[in-house]
């Protein structure tokens, strides 16, 4: 498909109702049983040991706590109204003027998550957030604002997913995260949509000196269209940045995702991984490393595996360079299973369907440095799952 192809195949705000209009509940001890094991699917569950808790359904802020004194977690609402130092972050680092999607979402907000880290706290247990679209063909806009201040320390993981029932919708997230001296974000976001669904995260991140930010993007489940470009900003020298994602495209899904680094200070360092299987549906693997300064260093890894001749992977790395001593490297690659590693599994035991399956899982199990044991322990057993399904 085109680039023209898809700008006008893109779905139309118009088309979906506000998610004000949402039945969402007043309590979690409202979900039924179906939804919440749609949301454990999905990587929200509430018996896990964590920090603090946030969860929105449509457009309500159902549940929002936070357990020790060095970590700040409310409604970004909430948050506007409470400090006026927040105007120093608001859409900074990504512009409400960037396209029709952020602009709709300052205009008319759905809320969305404001969390702190103070100065010196390292978090023990990771804080978890849900965005959750309840009601059917409604559009969600939310605004999250991440701050971790000068030497402080957060495992933020996200979960997005529907209701059971609801196959159609749109969300909108727009999020920022400021990562200050000596600082470590470590982001995960899980997303579980459903077939009809449209998804638009619009996301900047700037990184300080010293600073580190890690983020894993995962979905393996049936989506109509998500596209995502994250832009991230290594201001200080010594920050660092990695992005790995573990994406599954069945039939009819289209995933445009990717990354882009800017490494702005001397001694940065940079690395994009991105894993893709297409079971019928359309991959678009980007990646952009932009070297503005001496002495750093960056890598990007684009590999796609093909599973069926009706879908597309497509991988598009790019680098940028402006000073000569820079070591920077792409690596991209794009094919299917090569038959004799089925028959060398078939020949110990396996069925050709098992093969399969194991090569898919091995492929797509991808170990992001810096990310904790049960992060990693979480993004397994989704591959397990979708290795299941597929």
């Amino acid at each position: 498909m085109s680039e023209k192809d898809r700008r006008s195949l893109e779905p139309k705000l118009e088309n979906f109702r506000p998610a004000k209009e949402g039945q969402a509940p007043r309590s979690l001890e409202e979900l039924s049983p179906e939804e919440w094991a749609h949301l454990k699917e999905a990587g929200f569950d509430t018996q896990i040991p964590k920090e603090g808790e946030f969860f929105q359904a449509d457009a309500h802020v159902v549940q929002c706590r936070s357990l020790p004194e060095g970590l700040e977690l409310m409604p970004v609402t909430e948050a506007l109204q409470r400090y006026d130092w927040i105007g120093d972050y608001w859409w900074k680092a990504v512009s409400a003027e960037k396209d029709v999607y952020t602009r709709a979402t300052a205009e008319d907000l759905d809320e969305g998550y404001f969390i702190r880290v103070l100065p010196g706290y390292r978090l023990v247990y990771p804080v978890t957030a849900c965005l959750y679209i309840r009601t059917p063909e409604v559009v969600q806009k939310v605004h999250n604002l991440v701050i971790v201040e000068e030497g402080a320390e957060l495992n933020l993981i996200t979960s997005c997913t529907t209701h059971p029932g609801v196959r159609s919708g749109f969300h909108i997230g727009v999020s920022e995260f400021y990562v200050k001296r000596n600082g470590k974000l470590t982001f995960t976001m899980i997303h579980e949509w459903a077939e009809e669904l449209h998804v638009r995260p619009r996301t900047g991140i700037i990184v300080e000196e010293g600073g580190t930010y890690v983020s894993t993007y995962v979905t393996l489940h049936q989506v109509a269209t998500v596209q995502s470009f994250p832009h991230c900003r290594l201001v200080g020298p010594g920050a660092r940045a990695t992005f790995g994602s573990v994406v599954v495209a069945p039939k009819g899904s289209l995933l445009d995702l990717g990354a882009q680094i800017s490494l702005e200070a001397p001694g940065t360092r940079a690395e994009i991984i991105s894993r893709s299987v297409s079971t019928g549906g359309e991959t678009i693997a980007r990646g952009h490393l932009i070297g503005k300064a001496p002495e750093i260093k960056a890598h990007l890894e684009c590999q796609g595996l093909m599973l069926s001749d009706e879908g597309a992977i497509k991988a598009i790395p790019q680098l940028d360079a402006y000073y000569a001593n820079v070591d920077m490297s792409h690596e991209a690659a794009v094919g299917k299973i090569a038959q004799e590693e089925i028959e060398y599994l078939m020949a110990r035991g396996l069925s050709e369907e098992e093969a399969t399956s194991l090569i898919v899982r091995g492929f797509l199990k991808v170990r992001i440095e810096g990310l904790p044991e049960t992060l990693q322990k979480r993004i397994d057993q989704a591959v397990e799952l979708a290795r299941a399904g597929l």
